[in-house]
């Protein structure tokens, strides 16, 4: 095998590492946007239960109509502002992945 054939051969086995390394890495990042995602939606689902509960704690021990009426309402409040911040973060989340994925296409 003469010196241009090595050279062939030694940049062919660069660029499969080279394609390796960018493979690893992917899925590397796959993987840490999974978990963020997992813990996004545990942390949600974790909040949405604890107004639940307090909604509930509130039907079961407050006599008062009007108190109960305007805790239940704030609750409510808070549930939607919930609501719409995950969904501007899904979309932020969403936005940056794709930019970070086209950035490395």
């Amino acid at each position: 095998m003469n010196n241009s054939e090595r050279n062939s051969w030694n940049d062919i086995s660069d660029d499969i590492s080279e394609v390796t390394k960018k493979i690893k890495e992917k899925i590397s990042q796959d993987n840490l946007v999974d978990d963020l995602k997992d813990s996004f939606k545990q942390t949600v689902d974790t909040s949405i239960e604890t107004i639940k509960s307090l909604i509930k704690a509130i039907d079961e021990t407050v006599k008062d109509e009007e108190i109960k009426s305007e805790s239940k309402e704030v609750l409510n409040k808070i549930s939607e502002e919930l609501i719409e911040i995950v969904d501007d973060t899904k979309t932020k989340i969403s936005n940056l992945v794709s930019s970070q994925s086209s950035e490395e296409e």
